[in-house]
């Protein structure tokens, strides 16, 4: 009996031993097929939440992992950033991990500091070429690896007040001196002036002070050199990509001139590795869609579906070209293609513009939801596409900083909000077009929930916060202290942060009421103004 006993122990004593060896190899065999993620590495212009945890949710919800620098490495309005700390940061970082498969970089970021830093920093010209020849070095230091850039053709905003305190502060009483002389300057290249402009020019030139004048246009000089020096290294194929951005512009100013004749500079090169296009803070989202689909070897068709009237010919606000033309070089840019056959298309990317060619503002008084000539026809567009099977992205646009209530309403009514693959209309048109486009491609890649939580996204901050709470609590500051509470908020930030949440609260109950949220909205201000958001919140599970 005790032998039998003895002997039933040393099974189990043996069971135990074999299982603490066994149990391990079986565990690794089990996740062996376990695929990690790849890594893009991507240094963004700034840390707004569009161009920083937006676009990393993009990229992330398609499948990748995304490796960014330190937040407080990245430039604001406040701290302009750091360029070195940056080159440091990357340099690192690439050579630690060998499994970065991309990467992705600002130059404004790693030159300047961000985007805002371009148009303040006071570095001299010497050491604002010494850091664009950086690229170079690290492009040859890293052969192997892909390497994606983007950076911007400084700005001309229209007025001090549009400025937002990102230009040097003498913008603020001669900014729209400043554009309206360059905007001569430019006419007069290219179709000349009457007798009337050389005067207007003329005086001009005697009303802007000329250290403002000076110091703004040897800013630009620095940034204009450090463009040909970048275009030169695409030219010589350093680079997978690189893509400049004609900032906050018009047909006639500074930006498109220096634009124009950057595009003519690099006029040799090919499009899908170089090209100057209309916008910016859509490029980082841009440049990773481009980067993705070259490690998959993708190039994704288009179908590009325009509401009725002007559609593909309107030069939306903050633009120097037609949209269509815009879109033809995002699509290049992204590594896409154009098609016109609908059926062979990746999806439908749906433009909705104003019949009459005609870009509004979200907070302006023709988007509070009536109906408008176009409403209709393209939200039937939008549901015959989608009946028919086809996955629809929509770029938003007949109202610039935020989304057209009208359709918004045509959408939700017909139930076609969650539908979508993706949607955006957030800031200056070629802003939502890009970003859009680029989710769009993505999207493929996403599972039903990721979407439409992109979906949701969108449609808290474009939709509900753009294009009506931030008008309303904007009017309600402006009551109470007067001025532009665009521009800074700080003793008033409690306030707009309460009210915010609450009207917030109050759009959700109305236009998403299928979507269950868990608890209420969480909003900051990480710029300390009301132009952009950072709002958070759950959903039940």
């Amino acid at each position: 009996m005790k032998l039998k006993k003895y002997f039933y122990y040393a099974l189990i004593l043996i069971f135990i031993t074999a299982s603490f060896f066994v149990m391990p190899s079986a565990y690794a065999a089990k996740n062996k097929n376990k695929i990690e993620p790849e890594k893009i590495l991507y240094i963004p212009h700034d840390n707004r939440p569009v161009v920083h945890k937006q676009t990393m949710e993009v990229v992330e919800r398609a499948g990748y992992e995304v490796i960014m620098p330190p937040y407080e490495l990245l430039g604001n309005r406040e701290d302009l950033g750091h360029p070195d700390r940056l080159w440091e940061w990357l340099e690192t970082t690439v050579d630690k991990d060998k499994n970065i498969k991309a990467v992705v970089l600002s130059s404004d970021s790693l030159i300047y500091g961000s985007l805002v830093g371009s148009r303040k920093h006071y570095y001299g010209k010497q050491l604002v070429l010494e850091r664009t020849e950086l690229f170079r070095n690290f492009c040859n230091e890293n052969k192997d690896l892909p390497i994606y850039i983007f950076g911007s053709v400084m700005r001309t905003s229209r007025t001090g007040e549009a400025s937002g305190y990102e230009e040097p502060d003498y913008y603020r009483n001669y900014g729209t001196n400043i554009f309206r002389y360059t905007s001569l300057v430019d006419k007069q290249e290219l179709a000349g002036l009457t007798a009337r402009e050389e005067k207007e020019k003329a005086f001009l030139e005697l009303l802007i002070p000329e250290r403002a004048m000076t110091d703004w246009m040897d800013r630009r000089g620095k940034n204009y050199e450090s463009n040909q020096m970048l275009i030169d290294m695409a030219r010589n194929n350093l680079f997978n990509c690189l893509l400049l951005g004609r900032d906050d512009n018009a047909p006639y100013s500074q930006t498109h001139k220096e634009g124009r004749n950057l595009q003519h500079y690099g006029r040799s090169i090919d499009p899908r590795r170089y090209q100057t296009i209309a916008g910016i803070d859509e490029f980082g989202l841009m440049v990773l869609a481009r980067a993705i689909n070259d490690l998959t070897k993708t190039s994704p068709l288009v179908y590009v579906n325009y509401n009725t009237g002007a559609g593909p010919n309107i030069i939306p606000s903050y633009s120097d070209e037609k949209i269509d033309k815009t879109i033809n070089s995002e699509i290049v840019a992204t590594g896409a293609r154009r098609t016109e056959d609908p059926a062979r298309a990746d999806f439908i990317f749906a433009v909705n513009t104003n019949p009459n060619g005609i870009t509004y503002e979200a907070a302006g008084s023709l988007n509070y939801g009536q109906d408008r000539d176009g409403v209709n026809y393209f939200a039937n567009m939008v549901n015959s596409h989608i009946k028919n099977g086809r996955p629809v992205v929509i770029a938003d646009i007949a109202f610039a900083n935020g989304s057209d209530n009208a359709l918004m309403e045509q959408l939700r009514q017909r139930d076609l909000l969650f539908k979508l693959d993706a949607y955006a209309a957030w800031n200056t048109p070629t802003n939502a077009v890009g970003f859009a486009l680029s989710t769009g491609m993505l999207a493929k890649k996403m599972k039903l929930s990721d979407k439409r939580q992109l979906l949701l996204t969108r449609y808290i901050d474009d939709w509900g916060y753009q294009a009506n709470v931030r008008k309303v609590v904007k009017a309600q500051l402006h009551g109470m202290r007067g001025g532009s509470l665009f521009d800074v908020l700080n003793e008033e930030k409690y306030f707009a942060t309460e009210r915010c949440r609450t009207l917030m609260q109050d759009f959700a109950n109305k236009n998403l009421d299928k979507v269950q949220f868990d608890g209420g909205f969480n909003i900051n201000f990480p710029w300390n103004r009301m132009f952009e958001s950072d709002i958070t919140y759950k959903i039940k599970s």
